[in-house]
């Protein structure tokens, strides 16, 4: 079989690791890398021993597919244009800015049968993999994803450079229609709101309570998940989890009848298993983990939490 020829369009701080990635992969073909700050795209193609482009769309007709690592206000301009070409795409998150982006991509790949994987990278997260085997109906979820500042990614909200990586993580676990959203933000450094709250009720009765901040004077990520008999704790940023059921045993914890277990996974790269699984998609056609519809279920849920934001916001610069 022919190596599937890939492109990186964007080549900042995450893209850079995309093409890494892809220059190291068997039956691969890193054909170049795309990026409008040409000394930086020069850079990285001399490293990697390929080409440079100063326009992405010279990579057209060269390329299988391309990894789309640009600002969320390009996402869907490029990746409209790669499909249009029959080339598969894996867009980071969000898959857009707005509903009706999402919708004419998904609407595009659909009529072309081409791939689109959405970049939730948590998704490859074995920590977050290994709760298939454990949550079967959570009642609760909380989340924290806390980061010190960095200008990277505040041209949008910190819910969609933060916290929909929580949501996409939640709607999976979850699985049930969304009801109510009650939310809370404030831009502090930024124009755009950087850390925000959001109580997220669904229709099965599940709770989740998400936080995001970009602004903390510490980094953490992490979310806990209680369903009946049993609770589970993922240190994302850690590749480690914790789960404590009622068993009847006891193991030395203070609440009788309950046992703990921990996995950690320390040498896991979800990058890595994040592009190898598009690689596969592309190959065999079928249909990726995090696909064109999970990320467009993220966004609508995060716009979602951003209007709760803007009119709570509304109401108490109202108040006299």
């Amino acid at each position: 079989m022919k190596p599937i020829r890939v492109g990186v369009i964007g080549v900042g701080y995450l893209g850079k690791f995309h093409a890494e990635k892809y220059a190291r992969m068997k039956d691969v073909k890193l054909v170049g890398v795309a990026d409008v700050v040409s000394e930086r795209a020069e850079s990285v193609a001399k490293r990697l021993e390929t080409e440079s482009f100063a326009d992405y769309r010279d990579l057209m007709g060269k390329v299988d597919a391309v990894s789309v690592v640009v600002p969320t206000p390009l996402h869907f301009v490029i990746s409209r244009d790669f499909l249009e070409n029959n080339v598969d795409i894996l867009v980071e998150k969000p898959i857009a800015e707005t509903l009706e982006e999402a919708d004419a991509l998904i609407e595009m790949a659909d009529s072309r049968g081409s791939i689109i994987q959405v970049g939730h990278l948590e998704r490859f997260n074995p920590a977050v993999v290994s709760l298939r085997n454990v949550v079967s109906r959570p009642l609760f979820i909380e989340s924290h994803r806390l980061s010190l500042f960095n200008e990277r990614g505040t041209e949008v909200d910190v819910v969609l450079d933060l916290m929909i990586h929580d949501i996409d993580i939640i709607l999976n676990l979850v699985k049930s229609e969304l009801k109510s959203i009650q939310a809370a933000g404030v831009p502090v450094v930024s124009s755009c709101v950087d850390i925000a709250n959001a109580r997220l009720v669904f229709e099965n009765g599940c709770v989740a309570n998400v936080t995001a901040s970009r602004i903390s004077m510490k980094n953490m990520r992490k979310i806990r998940i209680f369903q009946k008999d049993t609770y589970a704790s993922v240190d994302y940023a850690g590749s480690s989890i914790t789960i404590i059921r009622k068993d009847g045993q006891g193991a030395g914890l203070p609440i009788p009848g309950m046992s703990m277990e921990r996995s950690c996974f320390e040498k896991a790269d979800s990058l890595q298993s994040e592009l190898g699984a598009f690689v596969e998609s592309v190959k065999s056609r079928q249909a990726p983990l995090v696909s064109a519809r999970d990320g467009r279920n993220a966004l609508c849920v995060a716009l979602g939490v951003i209007e709760q934001i803007e009119e709570s916001s509304r109401k108490i610069l109202a108040e006299p």
